[in-house]
């Protein structure tokens, strides 16, 4: 396995470990505040990508 391939597969599993984290903290607060920040920032993070050249 690649430096590269491990790398992309755990960026994968950031990326949804910051989803569960944002969902717990929804769940303490009781308020949805954290899961539209992170839905804002994944959205945001996207479309950053696809204007950056590779």
């Amino acid at each position: 396995m690649s430096v590269s391939k491990i790398r992309s597969i755990l960026y994968k599993v950031a990326k949804f470990l910051g989803d569960f984290n944002a969902i717990k903290k929804a769940i303490q607060k009781k308020d949805l505040t954290p899961i539209v920040k992170r839905i804002i920032r994944r959205i945001y993070g996207y479309l950053t990508s696809r204007g950056m050249p590779r």
